[in-house]
């Protein structure tokens, strides 16, 4: 009789073995990251997962030395897109239930979804494409999203 054993490595953490557990989706109350949320939000409902909801809060230092209320309009911003989150979670409670949270990070959107896309293990990364022009010829959060290779992203038009 032969006896096999086969030798387990010690669990460590892995991105997308067995489908998302954590689909982020970068939101800043524009038209095309809403689509993102509504897209992401499908994801992760037919995968299981998390929805992330990252709003990445701008730190605008020289705004704020001319004594415009910065922190006070971004503030209000997170709290609106939280405001519409809830909102469309309880119309489809019951049809669509969606694990989801909803994180602020400070700095630019580029670093700020890359930090909490490390921070928070994300799996798969959705944003919506950039409506400003010079961003075809700077290049848009999500293209260096794409360009930095670290976790699938989709962007939604």
């Amino acid at each position: 009789m032969t006896e096999q054993h086969s030798q387990q490595p010690a669990h460590r953490f892995e991105r997308g073995t067995d489908g998302p557990k954590v689909i982020l989706v970068g939101v800043d109350g524009s038209e095309p990251s809403l689509r993102a949320a509504a897209y992401a939000g499908g994801l992760a409902r037919r995968q299981h997962a998390l929805l992330a909801v990252v709003y990445v809060q701008p730190v605008l230092a020289a705004g704020a030395a001319l004594g415009v209320p910065v922190a006070e309009t971004t503030d209000e911003i997170a709290r609106d897109l939280v405001a519409q989150i809830r909102e469309a979670t309880e119309r489809t409670r019951g049809i669509f239930d969606v694990r989801w949270e909803f994180h602020t990070f400070l700095g630019d959107p580029y670093g700020g979804l890359v930090k909490a896309a490390d921070q928070l293990k994300a799996d798969a990364v959705v944003v919506g494409a950039s409506e400003q022009a010079g961003h075809r010829i700077v290049g848009s959060v999500a293209v260096r999203l794409v360009k930095a290779g670290r976790w699938p992203v989709t962007v939604v038009p």
